[in-house]
């Protein structure tokens, strides 16, 4: 008989496992993999940005409309309590730009060991390479949990197993099915924090550099509040780097319905045409592309001029006046549209989960069954890149074990 049973042994299933041992709850992780937290190994590029430097209230605008779901979780555990809870286990933090928090050591195994040593200390009772089948319930109440044949008593259950993304590190949307099985429902779901795939072919040809503060937003006036910035990088079919990730989120659920969307993005640093036609004006004794390379870099530049319909190599007063138009036009805003993606296989989070209707977020327990609990991937609240989604995790995790 066990106080807690934790399936899944990512972020917030060994937060929660080690805060529910510390308050002397008998605690049992499951876990299906051969070993813990590989979601987590990889997260960052393996460098692991656990959280950020946000006010709570900031942090959780980012989320969307379903931001303030997580208020209880998070002003109980935030940032600054994530970082002291890291302290207890001997894992030192910084934050070298200000705002996102890695580990000193910027090693994600550096996060693992520790929680790892932290279970293990605890006497927290791991078992790995158990897949759960079912969690019983009786007269609305949870019973047990069942690994194949073998049945584990408890009155307390939480669904800890992560979302869709990047099925090769076990996240094949168990959590789901369980959490159906009790009645729950499952929103939509969605890939996102990842590359997309455009139809201009032009792209290709502009593969070697990053384009720094770049602009995005939707070409559709339904939604035409979908704007973000960072770095882009294009590919050789499409665009990828910090600021796709962001868009991605809110992409692939249009491209759900819609096969094509087009987009705009700016990429001189915000420079609207009034700026731009101020730039040409005061290089215009250049070829209309060597005024292009000084915004951009010289692959693009060709691109857009051609895009444009310009000849590179005269000055702005030798093109036609409908050129100049169109390469300021260009330069402001220039189009591209989406096509696909390459689906939860190269997905960092899910869109969509468990639906937070049927959630308190009080205590992240179930409105339906007794005792059955929900943290991080699992439920339907996904935020951008920057530590957001693994602060999340965390803090229902911590939420859960509290409220125990």
């Amino acid at each position: 008989m066990y106080d807690l049973v934790v399936i899944g042994g990512g972020a917030s299933g060994m937060v929660c496992a080690i805060i529910a041992s510390r308050k002397g709850k008998k605690v049992l992780l499951l876990e299906k993999l051969p070993t813990l937290g590989s979601k987590l190994k990889a997260s960052g590029g393996g460098r692991c940005n656990l959280t950020n430097t946000l006010s709570n209230s900031t942090f959780m605008e980012h989320f969307g409309r379903s931001g303030k779901f997580m208020s209880e979780a998070l002003n109980g555990f935030d940032h600054k309590d994530l970082i002291e809870f890291f302290s207890t286990i001997g894992v030192e933090t910084h934050a070298p730009d200000g705002f996102r928090v890695f580990p000193k050591t910027h090693s994600s195994s550096t996060i693992l060991n520790a929680l790892s040593h932290e279970l293990e200390r605890l006497g927290v009772e791991l078992k790995c390479s158990s897949k759960v089948s079912n969690i019983t319930q009786e007269n609305g109440k949870i019973s047990s949990v069942e690994v194949e044949r073998i049945s584990y008593e408890t009155s307390n259950v939480v669904i800890a197993t992560g979302a869709l993304g990047y099925p090769q590190l076990g996240s094949e949307g168990d959590g789901y099915a369980l959490a159906s099985a009790l009645g729950h429902t499952i929103t939509q779901l969605h890939p996102a924090m990842m590359p997309l795939k455009c139809k201009e072919e032009w792209v290709a040809n502009t593969r070697a550099d990053t384009i720094a503060k770049v602009e995005l937003r939707v070409d559709i006036k339904k939604y035409k509040k979908i704007v973000v910035k960072g770095d882009l990088i294009f590919t050789k079919n499409g665009i990828r780097g910090p600021v796709v990730l962001d868009f991605a989120r809110e992409i692939t659920p249009l491209l759900s319905s819609n096969s094509e969307v087009p987009i705009l993005m700016k990429l001189t640093k915000g420079m609207n045409e009034d700026e731009l036609i101020k730039h040409f004006k005061k290089y215009s004794e250049l070829s209309t592309l060597e005024i292009v390379k000084l915004l951009l870099p010289e692959a693009l530049s060709v691109e857009l001029c051609k895009l444009a319909n310009v000849e590179g190599e005269k000055t702005l007063k030798q093109q036609s006046g409908l050129s100049r138009e169109k390469l300021i036009q260009t330069l402001a805003n220039t189009p591209l549209t989406i096509t696909g993606h390459d689906g939860f296989k190269m997905a960092m989070v899910t869109r969509g989960g468990v639906s937070l209707k049927e959630i308190n977020p009080q205590n992240m327990q179930s409105k339906k069954v007794k005792g059955l609990y929900f943290c991080g991937e699992v439920v339907d609240l996904d935020g951008p890149c920057g530590g957001y989604n693994l602060q999340f995790a965390f803090s229902s995790g911590a939420l859960v074990a509290k409220m125990l």
